[in-house]
């Protein structure tokens, strides 16, 4: 594949693969559909999250993206602590729910660990979860591995849910009860 670059007023043809246009393009395409100060933030050339499983005691911080890619060691360090801490199924992320992890720490100015309630969940816990209350979804996003539920150490929970809001990237839900918010990459809504 290739690619016209203009070098002064004569284009030449630049040569590029498949997968460096489509991590050129898909970063472009992020970054046109966020507003100016998270397209910012997104395109930092480090992207690290740290986690704390509030089920498994387990620490976690890891770089995830670096020099335009995302980093499979650390990719797989994140899937391994947010499986499913019942059944101890491990599951494939989506990466976008990392960028949007990403994304809520710079809107609300924080690089404190994430306090994980529940990342992945197999669809046995899921539907056992399911029967013991309203509030789990039969079909929910937590078992495509697009949804967390979190608190940010540092960070007041109603202030974390405003940030996830203006977002604008996926579901959002308030849990003040049980202390903790819900984020998908999912279609926008609230709840």
């Amino acid at each position: 594949m290739f690619w016209l670059k203009d070098v002064g007023r004569q284009p030449q043809a630049v040569s590029c693969n498949r997968r460096e246009f489509l991590r050129i393009g898909s970063g472009v395409a992020a970054a046109l559909m966020l507003p100016a100060g998270m397209a910012r933030a997104a395109s930092h050339s480090e992207r690290s999250l740290s986690f704390y499983n509030t089920h498994t005691g387990e620490q976690l911080k890891t770089c995830y993206w670096a020099e335009g890619d995302y980093v499979q060691d650390g990719i797989q360090e994140i899937n391994q602590i947010l499986r499913d801490h019942r059944t101890g199924d491990v599951y494939d992320m989506d990466q976008g729910l990392f960028d949007l992890l990403y994304l809520l720490q710079t809107r609300v100015e924080s690089r404190q660990t994430f306090q994980i309630i529940s990342g992945y969940r197999s669809p046995k816990t899921n539907a056992m979860l399911n029967k013991k209350s309203k509030g789990v979804a039969k079909r929910s996003y937590h078992m495509q591995g697009k949804a967390i539920d979190i608190r940010l150490n540092g960070c007041d929970l109603k202030q974390l849910h405003k940030a996830a809001l203006s977002l604008k990237a996926g579901g959002v839900g308030y849990y003040p009860s049980s202390d903790f918010i819900h984020v998908d990459v999912g279609r926008v809504r609230r709840w």
